[in-house]
This record gives structure tokens, C-alpha cells and sequence, in this order.
């Protein structure tokens, strides 16, 4: 596969000046410059095939440039999704058994695998800038921490991330920074896009994304689509997606553009319903974003809307088949975690549970159309335990915290505070890095 920017498509890269440059010097998002057929690759899977033989597969088909596939994988993924029966028409993908008990350890995972390998033996070093609403930069911070070649530093917005989430951001150290903002997601996200245009920071530093913006973080979360298709390979499929910043939908219909037999995906949002709106009125009108118990989705601009654009061709309507949408608020993302946890004994985190009502909703009445033998894949995206001080408003029960998480409560916060000025964050970057 080559890639180009959205903005300018004649300007045409392979995958590794894509994976370390992470946006297009115009300022546009790296994306597929055609979409390649798997059905041959998707057919052949064995039945309920492993994760890894999945990844490797995939990877083989879409990065040549990737000479040790299966070695990758391995390396990549050393956790796996789960998939858990809910009810007799919807499942949940859990995707948060990886070390920072979110779905975005897969992306993140992979991506510090594969810059590793294109590294290793160049003595070159990158310097990894990213911006989090929650779960990205924990992720980030775990599958980057101790690589070699490879510095971590990560915006996330003062206040607006749960205690738990910061500790996982604030606490190793060593090769990763923590830089608190003094503002929102979308203010961590804009300083993080100046830096990437900027010619000085480019001419001075290696300087790239691990945000939903880098493909290298993209293309793997195609994976786990592939692999709960294997595991299932119902007649008519739909995934229900929490989004915020798309960057996981985007990853499904990318999966579906190669040929994975998906009847159609549900973007589950909460009160940051920009893309559901356009959908409806075909008008995308970005806004700042508002805090909700759904914190890792509170993005008021997503970036891979973007992305969404360019594979649909900017046709509204050829988007509004494939997608559908629901908004969840506050009070039904408690309702649903109370609900589903006295009838079912499932614990959702918040995303989960938008999630999980918007799938409920959709197989109810999908524009008052039943939907026959519909099957329904609802991405569970974090440890319900991250996000104690919201369940404990619903539920009388606290889940237990997995090991790699309760070994960081009992250490020291560590960040650097800054304003939300490019100004600052480029006389950061260049003193420490350049």
C-alpha cells in the first residue's frame, strides 16, 4: 500500500514515511491511495482464528515493507480481544486486556513495534508527540516506555481526565513527558497539529503522532474487526462503535472498503455530537467540545471525520447508508450501566455503555425498519475499573482493578504544566529534544 494526504493527493508515500512523519506536511491526513481487495485473504481465515494469525495475515497483505510479519504480530500482541455474549443479538468486543485497559493498546502497541523495527540499527530517534482525551496517551505511555530511539510526549487537558487515567500517564517516566494543559482535548489536539506543520520542529526534530491521525495506529485496529467477523461470520453484521474521535470507526469502514462482510456500523456519541448532526443535516459544524462521564470521547472536531470524508468521497448520502448514529447523554449512560448490570451482570465502563444503549436503540427500529437475523458487535473500549467514580453513581459494586493498573496508585504524579500555547510547546520541544 501507498499513501497520500487528503488534502493533496499527488504527493504519494510508502508506509514508513507515513508511520514516522504521522501527518502530511500540508497539514492533511495520510491515507490509502486505493483500497485493496482481502475477501480472497478474509475467506481463507480458518474458523475462529487466533488474533495473531489474524494480524499477521493482514499485515503481510497490507505492508510489505513489514519483511518479519509474523514475528511483528507476536511482538505487537501479546494480549488479545475477547468476545463476550450479551445478549442473543449483540456481543461485546472486548479490546481492553492489553496493559492500559483500553482498545487503543492495539494501535499503540503495534505502532511502537513497527517503529521499533524500522529503527533498530539506523541510530536514529523519533520523538513521538501526542495529544489524549483519556485512554490514547496511557496507551502510548506504556507501549512506548523503554523503547529505544523513541521519546514520549504526551498533551493531555488539566482536569478533564480521570484520576486513574492521569496516574497512567504522569507516572513512569524514564523516556515519557507528561505536559498538562491548561485547556481542553481539542486545545491538546491543535497544539499537536501546529507542531507537525511546523518547518522549524520538522527541520530540527523527527517528530511524529501516536494519535488516530498516524496510520500506524490506524491500520491495526482494522485487525480486531477482522478477527470478531472470524469468530462469528453471521449473515448481516453491524458494528456499534463509541466514537470521539472517529479514529476506531475509521479503522471498521477501512475493513469494509477491503472487503470485510460488515452490513453497516453505529457511531455511539455522547453530547459531542458533531458527526451524528452532519449525518443528519449534512452539515459538519466542529464546536468546542463539553465534558461528559464519556470523558476519552469528548472531542468537538474529530480528526478522522476527515478521513470518513475522503473514503466516501464527500458524499453525504453514501455515508448515511453505511453510518448511523446516536447521541447518549449523562443520565441514560447511567441508566444503561445500572440496567445492564442487574439484568445481564455485565459491568460497562461509560463508552461502553453509549455504546451499548446506541445498539439496543439501532436493532430496536432502524429508520422504523425491523432488521431481520441482525447480528450486532458492540466495541467494549475500557476496564469498567478506570472509571470507578462514574459507576459508583449507578452500580453498588466496585470492579477490581487489574494488576498493571493498581500498581500505579501508590506513585507520584509527574508533569509539566504549560498554557495552551504553540508558543510554549515549541520552546519545550526544540529545548529538550532538538
Amino acid at each position: 500500500m501507498t499513501f497520500a494526504s487528503t488534502k493533496d493527493p499527488s504527493r504519494i508515500v510508502d508506509f514508513r514515511e507515513a508511520l514516522f512523519h504521522g501527518l502530511a506536511p500540508d497539514g492533511g491526513l495520510y491515507q490509502p491511495t486505493s483500497m485493496p481487495d482481502l475477501r480472497g485473504l478474509f475467506s481463507q481465515l480458518p474458523e475462529r482464528a487466533a488474533f495473531t494469525l489474524v494480524a499477521e495475515r493482514m499485515i503481510e497483505a497490507l505492508l510489505p515493507e513489514i519483511t518479519d510479519p509474523a514475528s511483528l504480530a507476536a511482538r505487537a500482541f501479546p494480549f488479545v480481544p475477547k468476545l463476550v455474549t450479551a445478549t442473543p443479538e449483540i456481543d461485546l468486543l472486548e479490546l481492553f486486556h492489553g496493559p492500559s485497559s483500553a482498545f487503543k493498546d492495539f494501535g499503540a502497541s503495534f505502532l511502537a513495534a513497527a517503529m521499533e523495527f524500522f529503527l533498530t540499527g539506523r541510530g536514529q530517534e523519533a520523538v513521538v508527540l501526542t495529544a489524549t482525551s483519556g485512554d490514547t496517551g496511557s496507551a502510548v505511555a506504556r507501549a512506548f516506555f523503554g523503547k529505544r530511539g523513541v521519546r514520549v510526549v504526551i498533551l493531555y487537558p488539566s482536569g478533564r481526565v480521570s484520576p486513574l487515567q492521569e496516574k497512567q500517564l504522569t507516572t513512569l517516566g524514564g523516556n515519557v513527558t507528561a505536559l498538562e494543559v491548561k485547556g481542553s482535548f481539542d486545545d491538546c489536539q491543535r497544539l499537536a497539529k501546529q507542531a507537525f506543520v511546523d518547518p522549524e520542529l520538522s527541520r530540527r526534530i523527527t517528530l511524529t503522532s501516536a494519535n488516530s491521525i498516524n496510520l500506524g495506529r490506524l491500520i491495526p485496529q482494522s485487525f480486531y474487526y477482522v478477527w470478531a467477523w472470524a469468530q462469528r461470520r453471521p449473515a448481516r453484521l453491524y458494528f456499534c462503535v463509541p466514537s470521539g474521535n472517529f479514529g476506531n470507526l475509521t479503522a471498521g469502514v477501512l475493513a469494509w472498503r477491503w472487503g470485510l462482510p460488515v452490513n453497516g456500523f453505529i457511531a455511539a456519541t455522547n453530547r459531542n455530537d458533531v458527526v451524528p448532526e452532519y449525518l443528519r443535516s449534512s452539515r459538519y459544524q466542529p464546536r468546542a467540545s463539553v465534558a461528559t462521564y464519556s470523558n476519552a470521547m469528548d472531542v468537538g472536531d474529530p480528526s478522522n471525520f476527515e478521513r470518513l470524508l475522503a473514503i466516501f468521497g464527500s458524499d453525504w448520502q453514501a455515508m448515511k447508508r453505511m453510518i448511523a448514529a446516536e447521541v447518549v447523554s449523562d443520565e441514560e449512560t447511567l441508566e444503561t450501566i445500572g440496567r445492564v448490570y442487574r439484568r445481564l451482570g455485565l459491568i460497562l465502563d461509560p463508552h461502553t455503555a453509549v455504546g451499548f444503549l446506541s445498539a439496543e436503540r439501532f436493532l430496536a427500529s432502524a429508520g422504523d425498519a425491523p432488521l431481520p437475523a441482525a447480528h450486532l458487535i458492540t466495541l467494549a473500549t475500557a476496564h469498567p475499573a478506570k472509571f470507578y467514580e462514574v459507576l459508583e453513581k449507578a452500580i453498588p459494586v466496585k470492579p477490581a482493578l487489574p494488576a498493571t493498573l493498581a500498581e500505579l496508585l501508590d506513585r507520584e504524579k509527574a508533569s509539566v504544566r504549560i498554557d495552551n500555547s504553540f508558543r510554549t510547546l515549541k520552546k519545550l520541544l526544540l529545548d529538550r529534544f532538538a
